[in-house]
Formats: C-alpha cells, structure tokens, sequence
C-alpha cells in the first residue's frame, strides 16, 4: 500500500509500511510466538490477512483548524492539525462523508478545539461504517454549547449523507487525552447501527466498542465457533463481551450462553440483536467480569474472555486456574499480558492459536488462543 501522507513524513502511524506486507504477517507470528515463549504442544493455524487498504470501519478524526478552514485527521507534534481525509486505510463508504463533514463544522459554526490554548468546542469527529454502507457520526464535544446548531443544521448533513442513520453528541469536557466523555446526546431516531457479521445483525450503539477490522472480525468469530462446536459446549461465559460478538455466534439451541460486560449500553445492543436474531438460551448482564466469575457457582463447559489490552489481572486468572473450567477461549489484543495472565493459569494449556491481523501495517495484533484443562 502506498500512502502519501507516510511519504510526506506527516502521519507515520502505520509504522510498518515500508515493509511488504507478507513479511509484516510472518514477523507478527514469530513475535506472539516469541512473547509466547513459543510453548510445546500448541497448533499455530494460518494467519488470518487483511485488506492492505480499506480495511478500517471506523475513524477517529481530531478536529482542528478553523471554523471557515477546519482539519480532520491527527495532531502533529505542537498540537496543530494534520488533514488526513485521504488516508487509505478508510473504505469509500467512511471517506465519503468526510468533506460533508468539514462542511458540516463551517456551516454550523463548530470551533475546532485548541490544545495548545485549551479554547474551543469540537474535538473529535468518530464515524464509523456498517457492511451495508449505513454511517454512526459523532460529534465529541467540550461542552453543550454548540448543540443546538447541530439539530438545526442535522437535516443538511443527512440531504448529503444519505446513509447516515444514527448521529449523536458526546461530551468530553476535561483537557486530556481521553477520546470521549460519559454524556451521549441521541440526535436521530434510529439508536444503533447494525454491522451484519457472519449473518447476524450485531446492534452498535454510540459508545459499544467494536472490532476495527469487520472481516477478520468475521473470521475470528467463526474460528472461536469451530473450536466450540468441536468440544461439543452446552454452556458458555462471554466475559468482556462487548456487544455480544463471540457469545451471539456461539448461541445454539441446547447451549447456554452469558455474556457480561460493564457497558451497560453494549448490553443492550447485544440483547436487541438477540432478540431480533431470535437466540434463545443467551444471557446478558451489565457488570464487572471477575466480580462475576468470582462470585458464580457452577461453572461453565466454556469461559470466553476478550480483555482489553492490559488483559484479564491476576484475580481473574487465578479464578480461572482454580474454577475447573474445562476449555477457556483467549482472544487478546496484546501478548504480553496474554502471557503475564498464562503465567497464573498453568493447568491451563494453550493448545491451538491463530494470529489474526486486525491492524495490517502496525505492530498491534489479535491472537485467539484455546486453552485446555491438564
């Protein structure tokens, strides 16, 4: 892939970029096998590729410039605007909203914030794109001050983005490098966007995390199903379970699945996209993950756990460790604090892996690993 704004020196983000993709894949392998400590016993499944471009179904755009000339992309190292609208990463169905959407900022009088003088309204602009074509736009905001020009001028937008179907304001007031704040104001009808995965309709609401990379989101999915299906599983945990991705696919007449997660608004997209699916069998609940486990009784054919990158903690795998659980399915986002949780759970073995590339160019990974009582 070719990238002009990694040529000019003003975006080095994809920082593996100058290397040909193939070797980008072989040394991801390697480095989760070595972080691994590349234990015995362990299948290593092909690595799941990705699209060298177009593969990323969300973007999250600093805004800054002017209101008359704004930027939407990144900061450079002062704290001024890169414009990034041309980036390859983005499919057409992301990139085509981004200059409706600098419009958008002049005609309703948006003032970029400035982090070097901590003054203005908009911060971020977070857009993300559905398989179908359908567009999730957010404005991140310091305050409430500008909203109301937002719902006069939402129909605009909407005449040139016919395929936005949810919009909403959040509101981030502190200066920090915290992407969104705790207040979501819905500004359309429609509450959720629906990423069509596998067949199934998964509901997104504004503030539920979900994968970057929708395809090899796919795929781990269904790898995540084989490996269950073979074990032949009656129940199921989906701990850290998001908008119900790995608990939803696993759902099967006869199969019991929970799901938990501390998004209460996750929550409820996975249990809108239960009930539409008709999933019967399948739980979800808005908690903690080890506040649940610890406090569980019987435990499960199937724990899946999808941490966020600083993994499980030592309470939850040394839980793991003494709970009994047959199989534990591990999909991180960081291998080494895979390894620090494997360390607390040593009867535990990894018996299967697979390297998924959710982020081609980069060293960040996926590694979906499957864990077996001794």
């Amino acid at each position: 892939m070719r990238c002009e704004y990694f040529d000019a020196g003003v975006c080095r983000s994809c920082t593996l970029l100058p290397q040909p993709y193939p070797e980008q894949v072989d040394a991801q392998q390697r480095h989760v096998r070595t972080v691994l400590g590349d234990p015995a016993g362990v299948t290593w499944l092909p690595t799941v590729t990705s699209a060298e471009a177009g593969f990323r179904n969300k973007a999250k755009m600093v805004v800054a410039g002017t209101v008359e000339a704004p930027t939407l992309g990144i900061l450079d190292g002062h704290g001024h605007g890169v414009d990034l609208q041309g980036c390859p990463l983005y499919p057409p169905s992301l990139s085509v909203a981004f200059a409706p959407l600098a419009a958008f900022v002049t005609r309703a009088g948006l003032t970029p914030y400035d982090v070097p003088t901590r003054t203005g309204e908009l911060k971020h602009l977070l857009v993300t794109a559905s398989p179908d074509g359908e567009l999730m736009i957010r404005f991140v905001l310091r305050s409430t001050e500008a909203l109301a020009r937002i719902r006069k001028h939402l129909p605009s937008l909407r005449a040139a983005l016919p395929h936005l179907v949810v919009a909403s304001v959040n509101v981030q007031p502190v200066h920090a490098a915290v992407l969104e704040g705790d207040r979501e104001v819905l500004l359309t009808e429609r509450e959720t966007l629906r990423m069509l995965v596998n067949g199934l309709d998964l509901h997104l609401r504004p503030r539920s995390f979900f994968q970057t990379n929708t395809e090899v989101a796919a795929a781990l999915y269904r790898q995540a199903v084989a490996w269950a299906d073979e074990t032949q599983v009656t129940s199921a945990w989906d701990l850290y379970c998001g908008v119900g991705g790995f608990a939803l696919h696993l759902a099967r007449p006869g199969r019991e699945v929970v799901g938990v997660e501390t998004s209460a608004e996750a929550v409820a997209s996975a249990q809108m996209t239960a009930r539409d699916a008709g999933l019967p069998g399948t739980r979800f609940l808005a908690g903690d993950a080890t506040s649940f486990a610890l406090a569980a009784g019987d435990v499960p054919d199937l724990v899946v756990v999808n941490p966020p990158r600083r993994g499980l903690g030592e309470p939850l795998s040394r839980w793991l460790e003494a709970s009994g659980v047959p199989r534990v399915l591990y999909s991180s986002c960081h291998a080494g604090s895979l390894a620090r949780d494997l360390a607390h759970m040593p009867s535990l073995r990894p018996v299967r892996a697979q390297v998924l590339d959710m982020f081609p160019h980069t060293l960040h990974h996926e590694v979906l690993t499957l864990l077996e009582r001794t």
